[in-house]
């Protein structure tokens, strides 16, 4: 090619830098999402709406009374962490954002279903309107506490993986609820129910649940390998 042909070609591409681009491999944001990632948030978010749901139920489990949401809610944290690994800490921040708006959207839109009239030949309009009714003051405390800790955590992970080390992963996720679960714990056991019943009550609301986000806490440790750090963790 000769000086002329390569002048004309820089001018075409010039004034159709669409044409020049063709060929070129396109670097969209989908490309910059792993699969990984898109199962993690999906996972994150599922997590929060099967955890509050199950909430409704009060269970007894070995003779002691809690609530059945409290056996999932405790990925969440792990999770979130896998989240942070892939996406970074802004992101993480923005998940823990929306799954809260999420939240708060489920509970006004069970309340507005339970209150709409039920076809009587459906015969558990009754049922439905007993349990799928928010209880706001509880609605309320369980948002705040999972936002308030979620936030924490993504704060005590990030400092420790950038001011620690990155080795000992189960070590990070570890020490971040270590700090993260008994502030959840505390908003949602005081929010949620103090004033409203005996403080003593309240306290071992707080202890049980506590002793069992630690328990489901240990157990999801080795979650935090299945997916690789992706981002900086400067970010």
């Amino acid at each position: 090619m000769n000086a002329i042909d390569s002048a004309e070609g820089s001018g075409a591409a010039a004034r159709h830098p669409a044409r020049a681009a063709e060929g070129r491999p396109e670097r969209t944001v989908a490309s910059q999402i792993s699969s990984i990632a898109v199962i993690l948030v999906s996972g994150y978010i599922a997590a929060q709406m099967l955890s509050d749901i199950a909430s409704l139920k009060i269970g007894v489990v070995l003779g002691l009374a809690v609530d059945m949401g409290t056996f999932i809610y405790p990925i969440t944290f792990t999770l979130r962490d896998l989240v942070h690994k892939q996406l970074g800490r802004e992101n993480a921040r923005l998940l823990i954002i929306a799954a809260g708006a999420i939240n708060l959207v489920m509970a006004g839109y069970l309340n507005w279903a339970a209150r709409v009239p039920s076809d009587p030949s459906w015969g558990l309009g009754e049922e439905f309107t007993a349990i799928l009714t928010p209880v706001w003051r509880i609605v309320v405390a369980s948002i705040v506490a999972e936002v308030a800790s979620e936030l924490l955590d993504t704060e005590i992970y990030h400092w420790f993986v950038t001011r620690i080390t990155t080795r000992f992963q189960w070590l990070r996720v570890l020490i971040s609820n270590s700090f993260s679960v008994p502030v959840d714990n505390l908003i949602f056991s005081v929010g949620a129910f103090g004033w409203t019943l005996p403080w003593n009550v309240v306290g071992q609301i707080f202890l049980i649940n506590l002793l069992i986000k630690y328990g489901v806490t240990v157990l999801s440790l080795p979650m935090i390998y299945l997916a690789p750090d992706r981002n900086s963790h400067a970010e």
